[in-house]
């Protein structure tokens, strides 16, 4: 799943957790959004990443 369908479930599990009082439930929603987080932060630096090396290829490019 992404990252952000993570921290929606997540959110969820923690609210059913804490309307019935369930602390594993509201642990795993913790778990879940600290994990979809995680997963945006990955994505982020992936992106951030192609993006340096597209710039770097792009500027050979135009230098020739």
């Amino acid at each position: 799943m992404g990252g952000k369908t993570d921290i929606v479930k997540g959110r969820i599990k923690e609210a059913v957790g804490v309307l019935t009082n369930n602390d594993v439930l509201r642990a795993e929603g913790n778990a879940d959004q600290v994990a979809g987080n995680a997963k945006q932060a990955v994505q982020a630096t992936v992106d951030k990443a192609k993006q340096a090396a597209q710039d770097a290829v792009d500027t050979v490019r135009n230098s020739l």
